[in-house]
């Protein structure tokens, strides 16, 4: 009953952020990115330093004004907590941002910030002693930019930080809440419409 509770939450926001988000120019994008896991309680405490890096497959969708946008992004980070035999880990981040983004010609720079949920599942399998599933509410914040090398194609790069809230009451219901926290670099192509 929380769960459903708190994606009916995320999904009302979601949807009010599009519908905020649609001035009369407004542009619709569509972007999937790759990127890395690091920091924070990731299985790479720093970029530079790692030997085996945790990758990150996102998909985003939104929409831009003449300089506000939002986005609904999913994410999926497997083996989030590192590789070992007998460990299956990952997360799960579902955000809508709202972006403040110039355009520039074929650049567009933003800042972004948004609210959703961040699920992370780890397990021991050798063992079977150990078996976590949590959701939590979280935010993530970064920046980043568009190339558009065409009038419907580009590229897109971004650094963010993701963070999950302390422990959450609504309406007298409490949502657990794991410390998660990790920053993401990720690259990608965007086509807008």
């Amino acid at each position: 009953m929380n769960r459903r509770f708190a994606f009916t939450v995320s999904a009302a926001f979601a949807l009010t952020l599009f519908a905020s988000a649609a001035p009369a120019r407004a542009q619709g994008f569509i972007s999937g990115m790759l990127g890395f896991n690091f920091g924070g309680v990731s299985g790479c405490p720093q970029l530079n330093s790692c030997t085996n890096k945790q990758t990150n497959l996102s998909v985003g969708a939104g929409k831009f004004g003449t300089i506000f946008g939002a986005e609904m992004e999913v994410a999926y980070a497997p083996d989030f907590f590192g590789e070992a035999a007998g460990l299956s880990s990952n997360v799960l981040t579902v955000m809508g941002n709202v972006m403040l983004g110039p355009k520039a010609g074929p650049l567009r720079p933003y800042v972004l910030a948004g609210l959703g949920l961040m699920k992370t599942h780890f397990e021991l399998r050798t063992s079977s002693l150990l078996t976590t599933n949590d959701t939590a509410f979280g935010y993530g914040v970064g920046a980043g930019a568009f190339v558009f090398v065409a009038n419907h194609f580009g590229l897109r790069g971004d650094l963010r930080y993701f963070h999950s809230f302390p422990d959450v009451t609504i309406l007298g219901v409490t949502l657990p809440s794991p410390k998660l926290n990790y920053s993401r670099i990720s690259t990608g192509i965007v086509v807008k419409f």
